[in-house]
């Protein structure tokens, strides 16, 4: 298997916390070496791999004169977590913890207590409550003490359980265009002295889901967020820090292999429940089922799909450190099987998942490098200029 993310060293979970370090907060760690400052703001563009920003950079001329300028020693990508996955990753840019102690190990994943399993995004189960599933204070909570924390997001994002779990903390602004969210984010830190800002783009990610990362829709999404970052330059008080992140890449994987592995008894021969995404299947097995039943439905799947997958078990991942220390309140959340997609592939339980889902095209989840490696960007705002005349 792939190594496994960098958790403590160059990884999304450590990109708030050397944030608030150069901040001069207390009890943070700036492992990401970030300059000291007296205000962040960390843009996050959900879906924007490390690969795709350097294919297309024709689109970005802002964020091409950036990478252009140099930052340093500062890392230019970081990992993302496993499963490279909006939950997981999330998770740990807000706690600053790798999934197995914050818990968000997949799109969704199963819940223990109630033998379910349950969705850790926009479908959030009634009976989970975020704050007992995600326990830990989050950056903004912690940073919240002693400097100006705001979330710039879209409305629907305000009181989600998913930032409840592990996005909480400090004042969240809503706003839904790109225009308005900068505009948001220049009078809320013009206003503010010391502050800790997250700006998050959700625009991207959306479509590359429905039309691929190769399509002009993710192109002109490209551009906007080019165009956003640039009006954050010159928008934002002289001086300030602006991070851009993301939280996963993304590959397109065509029709043709987008796989209903429900329709092959084999593949699912024990198995309990399935979870996870089409890149990174959690299979979890049914009560009495040996090690010789694990090893057979790990064969039949490397049968199937040889090289074009890895097949391992929940212990294979732990001792690897995909998922970073485990918290044994974790354990029973990871499947006991888990399939990875190593090319362009998706594999789809239907007998739970919508016609719908198939249709997607951008996608991700797994341990490749288009999917794991997210850019870290550094500048100093230069703030406005003033007017003549």
């Amino acid at each position: 298997m792939p190594p496994a993310p960098a958790f403590g060293q160059r990884s999304i979970a450590e990109v708030l916390t050397s944030a608030a370090a150069s901040l001069g907060l207390e009890g943070f760690s700036n492992s990401l070496g970030l300059p000291s400052a007296s205000r962040v703001c960390v843009v996050l563009a959900d879906g924007l791999g490390r690969s795709l920003l350097k294919q297309k950079t024709a689109h970005t001329p802002f964020l091409r004169s950036v990478m252009q300028a140099g930052q340093g020693d500062i890392p230019v990508w970081l990992d993302s977590t496993f499963p490279s996955t909006t939950a997981s990753a999330l998770a740990s840019f807000g706690t600053g913890l790798s999934p197995g102690q914050h818990g968000m190990v997949g799109y969704d994943v199963l819940d223990p207590d109630q033998d379910k399993v349950v969705n850790m995004l926009g479908n959030w189960d009634a009976a989970v409550d975020p704050l007992a599933w995600q326990p830990f204070p989050t950056v903004f909570e912690r940073a919240a003490a002693a400097v100006d924390v705001t979330t710039i997001s879209l409305p629907q994002f305000s009181t989600s359980p998913m930032t409840q779990a592990a996005l909480r903390g400090g004042r969240f602004i809503s706003a839904t265009t790109p225009h308005a969210r900068t505009a948001a984010a220049a009078e809320a830190m013009a206003a503010a002295g010391p502050s800790l800002m997250y700006f998050y783009v959700s625009e991207l990610d959306k479509a590359g889901h429905r039309y691929g990362c190769q399509s002009e829709h993710w192109e002109y999404q490209l551009e906007e967020l080019d165009a956003t970052v640039k009006r954050l330059n010159t928008s934002l008080p002289a001086g300030t820090t602006v991070l851009l992140t993301a939280d996963h890449g993304m590959l397109d994987v065509p029709e043709q292999q987008r796989i209903d592995y429900a329709a092959e008894p084999a593949l699912i021969e024990g198995v309990r429940h399935t979870a996870g995404e089409p890149r990174m299947v959690h299979l979890y097995l049914e009560d009495g089922v040996d090690a010789s039943g694990r090893e057979r439905l790990l064969d039949a799947w490397r049968a199937r799909f040889g090289e074009r997958i890895w097949a391992f078990t929940r212990d294979d991942a732990v001792a690897a450190g995909l998922f970073g220390p485990l918290r044994p309140a974790v354990g029973p959340r990871i499947g006991d099987v888990m399939i990875a997609a190593k090319d362009e592939l998706a594999l789809y339980d239907t007998r739970r998942v919508r016609p719908a889902a198939m249709e997607v095209v951008g996608q991700h989840g797994s341990l490749t490098k288009a999917e794991r490696e997210v850019p870290l960007l550094c500048f100093t705002a230069q703030g406005r200029t003033a007017r003549r005349g």
